[in-house]
């Protein structure tokens, strides 16, 4: 089960979506219409009906991704605000499903901020004490290996792994991005 059943690459049943469209066209946040993170709205709609969501391994689909550093940030920053905002509507689905979803959006949410504040308290060190942060580079590692195997144990697929790599795109470029769309929901 998923918590975001991406756009493109989503089916679903029509009597289910005509049971939950007008809902899912009210989208508001804050008492303002909300335009951003539509196919996790959606997905959380259909959660909460008590419909289930499956991931289908051998599924394929096609869609378009950013191909330039821009449009990239700007679609992790709406991704980044609904995640926020969603984790919100969901949190009183989380006991009824699967742990390892529960597990999931807790590790999308706590995740940056542990992240956040290994990064801020390694930088520290390096600045008062002029030496290397092991502990927290171990900690950075750590975390990523854990959760990155976790996916790969829970997917029963090796290549979950190689995910790790992205770990220093999130630290520089998705973490400052993260911290906007925190600061800036509405």
């Amino acid at each position: 089960a998923v918590m975001c059943c991406c756009g493109p690459c989503a089916m679903y049943r029509r009597s289910a979506l005509d049971l939950l469209l007008d809902q899912y066209e009210a989208q508001y946040f804050r008492g303002k219409p909300s335009d951003f993170g539509e196919d996790r709205h959606l997905t959380i709609l259909m959660l909460k009906a008590g419909f289930r969501t499956e991931y289908v391994s051998d599924a394929y689909a096609a869609t378009l991704v950013p191909d330039r550093l821009s449009p990239y940030l700007r679609q992790q920053l709406r991704w980044a605000r609904s995640t926020f905002r969603d984790t919100l509507l969901a949190l009183r689905l989380l006991p009824g499903l699967d742990p390892y979803l529960t597990l999931d959006v807790i590790g999308q949410n706590l995740g940056p901020l542990l992240l956040a504040f290994s990064v801020v308290t390694g930088m520290a060190q390096v600045a008062v004490t002029g030496t290397v942060p092991w502990w927290t580079v171990l900690m950075i590692a750590s975390m990523t290996m854990v959760r990155c195997a976790a996916a790969s144990f829970r997917a029963r697929q090796l290549r979950f792994l190689a995910f790790s790599l992205h770990t220093p795109i999130n630290i520089f470029l998705l973490l400052p991005v993260k911290a906007y769309a925190l600061c800036t929901l509405s």
